[in-house]
């Protein structure tokens, strides 16, 4: 059984941490990080991320990911998970070669109409204004954030983003950012057992 789950939401909401959880415990599971997939690498020259209208490089727009490569690296592993699991470093266990997880984790995984379908489960993390901007300023980033990013550009698009993936009927489940990081484990780690228990 292949399962892919998706842990999605704003920025600085815990879904790196939620999802590192989850890799140590689930068997056969493989990550696929959406920021992997920034047209321009934070080690490269910026000129592919364009200035908008708002003047800030457009880091928080599909459009800075080259998400044709991420459905295909997701493509890779539906074709074959156990060897895309080999090739990732990830042990497959004997006693569970019929299940094969796969966690996407990104900032706008819900956006991207070839992979929404794709999902067999949809966390999307969410936090307060404030709380999203205190911990995004505590946050140190290769590309340091300009003065005013957050509410000029970030926060906007979060919303932005998030209001068309409601429209578009996209159901996720929403996920508390304030709860502790144990609990949400635990919430969203008995959803996924569960998930696999009604579908063997």
């Amino acid at each position: 059984m292949k399962c892919i789950v998706g842990i999605g939401g704003m920025t600085n909401g815990g879904k790196t941490t939620l999802t590192n959880r989850l890799l140590k415990v689930l068997p056969n599971c493989c990550v696929i990080h959406q920021d992997d997939f920034f047209k321009a690498p934070l080690f490269q020259p910026q000129d592919q991320i364009a200035v908008g209208e708002d003047g800030f490089k457009q880091w928080d727009v599909l459009e800075s990911l080259d998400m044709e490569a991420m459905l295909s690296t997701v493509q890779a592993w539906v074709r074959n998970p156990r060897k895309f699991a080999r090739a990732h470093g990830v042990r497959v266990h004997p006693d569970t070669l019929d299940t094969h997880i796969l966690i996407l984790e990104g900032f706008l995984l819900y956006s991207y109409k070839p992979l929404v379908d794709l999902y067999s489960r949809r966390y999307f993390l969410t936090v307060p204004y404030e709380e999203c901007k205190w911990r995004r300023s505590t946050r140190s980033y290769q590309v340091p954030d300009p003065p005013g990013l957050f509410d000029g550009h970030v926060w906007p698009m979060y919303q932005k983003y998030k209001q068309e993936m409601e429209a578009n009927g996209v159901e996720v489940v929403y996920l508390d950012g304030m709860k502790s990081r144990e609990e949400l484990f635990h919430q969203v780690l008995e959803d996924i057992q569960n998930s696999l228990l009604n579908n063997s």
